[in-house]
């Protein structure tokens, strides 16, 4: 770490601004992936209430 010279403040520290074009990337890709799980279970949710509040007739299930 460096030492700031008598007299002199460090203000700021630029690491942070440094990392920020590696972790966006990872961040949205990771929102993605949340995005179309959280899509993906409420597709079945839905298909799951549709197919249990209609009976199908078993001539339909064996087309």
């Amino acid at each position: 770490m460096t030492v700031p010279a008598d007299g002199a403040d460090l203000l700021a520290d630029h690491s942070i601004l440094l990392a920020i074009p590696a972790f966006l990337p990872a961040l949205a890709v990771v929102g993605i992936i949340v995005l179309v799980a959280v899509r993906d279970r409420r597709t079945e949710r839905r298909e799951g209430e549709q197919s249990s509040t209609s009976p199908v007739s078993s001539d339909e299930e064996t087309r």
